[in-house]
């Protein structure tokens, strides 16, 4: 296997470890030990606060990681990163293990401490990939490669239902067994990650040019690696004239400050899908629609294999039709399937008042949530990730995927805080609350995200002058509305400003 493979591996399975984390959490909620043993009843608020917190344990690590990265080397960060998720992992599982007292405290110091972690290799990893793999359509790349995130969901979910249902919701090994499993992740990363080359650009970057050059011959071998060394050479001295740092993205007179902007609202218009809500607490929606709890456990598991299989399409598409137009079709396309969700919700909670069977009910409803998980995956699962790698130069790219997993860390934090508030007092009228804060998405994408895709960030910068120039940030106002869609007649080459944000030989 090639390096780059092994580097496509290694990222993948990375990917992996931030899935599995949220099919791990679904069936832990509903496990009664795991309740008794932090004290607290299903619908106490403190279930959310519990899996909510992780996410600000994201936010952080992604800010203190992207320093470390860009300070000490990618390959340290990520080792530190590793190291922390399997000590934030292995806190949450002795919660409460042969004393009650504490319990809630530990389980919760465990979620922030794994949040650190995950939050650092989802800031690193990418950046990582990028830097040391330059092949194929980035889009589909990346699409291929988040297929592992729901490999990662179905896996975890899969040993929740299998012990569950072999020991039972009153056995305490019934939720720590899935906690455990997830060890495989980091010692598995960890005992792998001393094959890895460091980065060449980083060491560039660092004026290290032996060792960039010593890295170069361990990717690519002597033939390739003096012009693959001119070549970064030469591409470090032109970026050196877009170098950036947070102070020039997140103020409003700055110049990166819109397109920090297109990625900060990309993150928040994800969460607002409410694809984290389905994520986490999928058994409690098939329950709203009137199945039985094991029904719904088994039905939620059949919902992430169809999710995996259905994450193909997006793959296909996001190359050839672009970002921006499945973002916006997906979001309107949720919106529908919430609409309806909403109406179904209803019925089903009054069935015996209209006397209406649930059944028929809660199949149309399983249905409207396959799809509107598949739309998801298609639409909105990598999108909001490639984008900052577009728009943002190779040099300030660690910044921008650091800012993009704050933001989404703070989004999830707030959406999955309030999902299961919002079950226990809205109950299926949350489904229309989806349902808006979909349509506002698909409203925004369309109106202000450019299309980003089969573009060189040279090309992705003159978006956002031109922007600045005329006075809106409108798509279909600047320039004409070209960058409402593909470039078109333009064949999709690869520049440097156009590597994968995950990518290998076979993209």
């Amino acid at each position: 296997m090639s390096k780059q493979n092994e580097v496509v591996l290694f990222s993948s399975t990375a990917i992996a470890l931030y899935g599995y984390d949220q099919g791990m959490m679904s069936l832990i909620n509903t496990n009664y030990d795991y309740l008794e043993t932090m004290g607290i009843a299903e619908d106490d608020p403190m279930v959310g606060i519990i899996v909510s917190v992780y996410y600000l344990g994201c936010a952080v690590g992604a800010v203190l990681a992207s320093l470390l990265g860009d300070s000490r080397g990618r390959k340290p960060s990520i080792f530190a990163c590793l190291a922390v998720s399997a000590i934030g992992n292995l806190l949450m599982f002795v919660a409460g293990l042969g004393y009650s007292k504490g319990a809630m405290t530990m389980m919760l110091l465990g979620r922030i401490v794994l949040g650190l972690g995950v939050g650092g290799i989802d800031a690193v990893i990418p950046v990582y990939s990028s830097e040391l793999n330059e092949s194929g359509g980035r889009g589909k790349a990346l699409a291929q490669e988040f297929q592992s995130n729901i490999f990662g969901l179905n896996m975890a979910f899969a040993i929740n239902l299998g012990v569950s249902n072999g020991l039972g919701k009153e056995n305490q090994w019934a939720w720590r067994i899935p906690i455990i499993a997830m060890q495989i992740y980091p010692v598995l990363l960890l005992s792998f990650i001393y094959r890895l080359p460091e980065s060449p650009r980083w060491f560039i970057f660092h004026e290290r040019d032996d060792d960039a050059h010593e890295a170069l011959v361990e990717i690519y071998g002597d033939g390739e690696s003096d012009e693959k060394f001119d070549q970064l050479k030469k591409a470090h001295e032109e970026e050196s004239s877009h170098e950036i740092g947070y102070n020039d993205m997140i103020w409003p007179s700055s110049p990166q400050f819109h397109p920090t902007m297109i990625t900060v609202m990309g993150q928040i218009n994800q969460a607002l899908t409410g694809y984290g809500a389905v994520s986490v607490y999928g058994p409690q929606i098939f329950e709203l629609l009137g199945f039985g709890v094991m029904e719904a456990e088994y039905i939620t598991m059949g919902n992430y294999v169809s999710y995996f299989f259905l994450m193909t399409f997006a793959w296909l598409l996001i190359d050839r039709v672009g970002r921006r137009i499945l973002m916006v079709l997906g979001a309107f396309g949720i919106a529908i399937c919430f609409l309806i969700l909403t109406l179904l919700g209803g019925l089903a909670m009054d069935s015996d008042k209209y006397g209406i069977p649930v059944r028929p009910i809660g199949i149309t409803g399983g249905v409207m949530l396959y799809v509107a998980t598949g739309l998801f995956g298609i639409g909105w699962l990598s999108q909001v990730w490639l984008i900052p790698t577009e728009i943002f130069p190779s040099t300030s790219r660690a910044q921008g995927s650091a800012i993009s997993v704050i933001i989404w860390g703070i989004a999830n934090f707030a959406v999955t805080l309030f999902t299961p508030i919002g079950f226990n007092n809205l109950h299926y009228w949350l489904f229309l609350v989806f349902a808006i804060t979909n349509l506002f998405a698909g409203w925004w994408t369309w109106a202000y995200s450019p299309e980003t895709g089969c573009r060189s960030f040279e090309e992705n910068q003159a978006f956002f002058e031109d922007a600045k120039e005329e006075g809106t940030w409108l798509v279909t106002r600047v320039n004409d509305g070209e960058f409402r869609h593909l470039p078109r007649n333009k064949e999709n080459n690869v520049s440097e400003e156009q590597q994968p944000l995950l990518a290998g030989d076979g993209a």
